[in-house]
């Protein structure tokens, strides 16, 4: 009689990949914090969906229904939550999203050199140059410094740099500089018809830029804790 034949183990197969995630840090009162969620999605529509979310609440003191009745309020606004941070683990139920740890300003870090190849690595790049344009639903992420794109940034898609952005075509997606921290950060496009930009987690969407700008050369910077969008002489 034949020994039956062992099947071979299937070794599970793991893989790690980085997301930018919004981090939403809610005020107190709450309702009026929604209500300030509401109007961002009242100015751009489907702007957080598909988007992994993180809710820091270590500037509120909810209790475990206070946190629940917020993630139901934000699951009725089509945002998903990922996972919570700034709270005692005790405070969640097993329903709940899990408790974070250990986030950093840019989830996307650049990859470390080899081993074999550490004592000849060169210093990183501090700059990126695109000589095509980025099209609709492309995202380019360069979290070590800025991003220069000779092409357009097509509706849809994404530009994320952790310095400045320089963009010599017209912009009419997404442009978010300075994720690192970077406050000095600058955004610079020659046709402006951007969905939203953003600059140390400041932002503007479309319906907050000036329309006497619409179609002109501009720049955006921080002003404090204000963005200012003006033309680019």
């Amino acid at each position: 009689m034949e020994a039956a034949v062992k099947p071979q183990r299937q070794m599970v197969r793991l893989r790690g990949r980085s997301y930018v995630a919004f981090v939403f840090v809610p005020t107190v009162p709450i309702q009026d914090w929604l209500q300030e969620i509401d109007a961002t999605i009242a100015r751009s529509p489907g702007f957080f969906v598909g988007r992994p979310v993180v809710i820091d609440l270590s500037s509120v003191d909810l209790s475990q229904s206070g946190i629940g009745h917020l993630l139901t309020s934000l699951q009725d606004r089509n945002i998903r939550v990922l996972g919570i941070e700034g709270v005692e683990e005790a405070r969640l139920t097993p329903m709940m999203p899990p408790l974070l740890s250990g986030g950093r300003s840019c989830v996307v870090e650049p990859s470390a050199p080899k081993k074999a190849e550490a004592k000849t690595a060169t210093k990183p790049p501090t700059s990126l140059l695109l000589e095509s344009p980025v099209r609709s639903g492309q995202t380019v992420i360069f979290p070590d410094g800025d991003v220069t794109i000779l092409g357009s940034v097509g509706s849809g898609a994404e530009v994320v740099a952790g310095g400045s952005i320089h963009i010599y075509g017209a912009l009419r997606g997404r442009a978010m500089a300075g994720v690192n921290g970077h406050t000095s950060a600058r955004i610079y496009c020659q046709k402006i018809e951007a969905e939203l930009l953003a600059i140390d987690g400041f932002y503007q969407t479309a319906d907050d830029i000036d329309e006497a700008l619409r179609g002109r050369p501009a720049q955006a910077w921080l002003q404090g804790n204000t963005m200012r969008i003006t033309a680019l002489n």
